[in-house]
């Protein structure tokens, strides 16, 4: 690939949108890719976000987006892409996709940076013998209609819809700060409950800023009696989207506010010209992954690497859930009971101070 020449690109300067409307035609392109991710990254955390850009004769043949990650008392360390399942090189072919991360793991030391780490998606299909203990992408391809795509779920999935309504659940798609306001609240709650750090509310008027500048995001919002009682956050690139937040308040749970919420997410795609849905990563065959498997979503197994500052390959194994037994594995059920004890008001001031340091 010696024709390929080879820059970086900050996310704050011009020429992203050339990056952006390539990420956007792209098959593979992820609404992740999009510069409006690495500023969300920066402006929130304040982790400086780039792309190595590689051209042929001028012309565009692949990007690599990074954030500089810092680690309390360690350097820091190159991550495409940090919070969230996918990144990676995006190019127009396998070759400048090797050309791409073969760059970046050779320039990681010389900046600095402690290491380099990749999070990409599986290219080829893997049976289920394969994707037994894996980390999955759980994907959806849409129809041209909500009335089509009510029409391809199974009667009893039908019935789990109409009894959200039925249970006098409404959905909304919303935009604004009360919007943001009204699913930071059902998110937070949501995150104390499972005994999770939560992101800052920063995090997310970051996310709004940078995404609706261009209306590449939505928020759906599930209300009892006008109360939100479910929320999800839709980001979009080209005729691609993914969800990488949704929550419910566990005591309406019964009522079934994930069906509603789902649902009006997929109708809202089909009606803007969305064609694949990523439900977003899953254990294979756990809890979630059931879930989203209901609805037609199928999955795609995670390819993340990782390599030291010398380009030394630190892990070689696809992404697996993490293994039962061992010290961590038992002191996490503790953490996360304590947790779920603290004051909503205490886990939205201390998640965010931890959170920025926990990059999945």
């Amino acid at each position: 690939m010696n024709d390929l020449e080879f820059s970086y690109l900050d996310s704050a300067a011009p020429g992203n949108d050339e990056l952006d409307a390539f990420a956007r035609a792209r098959p593979d392109g992820s609404a992740y890719h999009l510069a409006a991710w690495r500023r969300a990254v920066a402006g929130a955390y304040g982790y400086a976000g780039q792309a190595l850009v590689a051209r042929r004769n001028g012309k565009l043949a692949g990007m690599l987006p990074l954030s500089a990650v810092s680690r309390p008392l360690g350097k820091p360390r190159w991550i495409s892409l940090p919070f969230c399942d996918l990144g990676g090189p995006l190019a127009d072919s396998p070759d400048v996709a090797d050309a791409l991360a073969a760059r970046a793991r050779a320039d990681v030391g010389g900046a600095g940076a402690a290491g380099l780490a990749l999070r990409c998606s599986h290219e080829g299909a893997l049976d289920e013998a394969a994707l037994e203990g894996r980390k999955v992408r759980m994907l959806l391809g849409l129809p041209d209609s909500a009335a089509a795509l009510m029409q391809s779920y199974p009667p009893k999935l039908r019935s789990q819809v109409r009894k959200a309504e039925k249970n006098g659940l409404t959905s909304e798609v919303a935009s604004g700060s009360e919007a943001v306001a009204a699913f930071y609240d059902v998110y937070s709650r949501n995150m104390r409950r499972l005994g999770s750090p939560p992101h800052s509310r920063a995090w997310f008027d970051a996310i709004y800023r940078h995404y609706s500048a261009a209306g590449d995001m939505f928020i759906v919002l599930v209300r009892h009696e006008g109360k939100a009682v479910g929320a999800g956050w839709v980001l979009l690139c080209g005729d691609k989207a993914v969800i990488p937040w949704a929550s419910t308040l566990a005591d309406y749970n019964p009522l079934a506010p994930n069906m509603l919420l789902y649902w009006t997410i997929q109708s809202q795609l089909c009606e803007r010209g969305v064609r694949q849905f990523d439900f977003g990563r899953s254990t294979y065959g756990e809890g979630t992954y059931k879930f989203k498997k209901q609805w037609g979503a199928v999955p795609v197994a995670l390819d993340w690497r990782e390599w030291d500052a010398q380009g030394v390959a630190l892990n070689a194994a696809p992404v697996a859930a993490a293994a039962n037994g061992g010290m961590k594995a038992n002191l996490r059920p503790m953490i996360e009971s304590a947790w779920q004890k603290l004051p909503l008001a205490v886990t939205n001031r201390l998640g965010p101070r931890l959170r920025r340091y926990i990059t999945l």
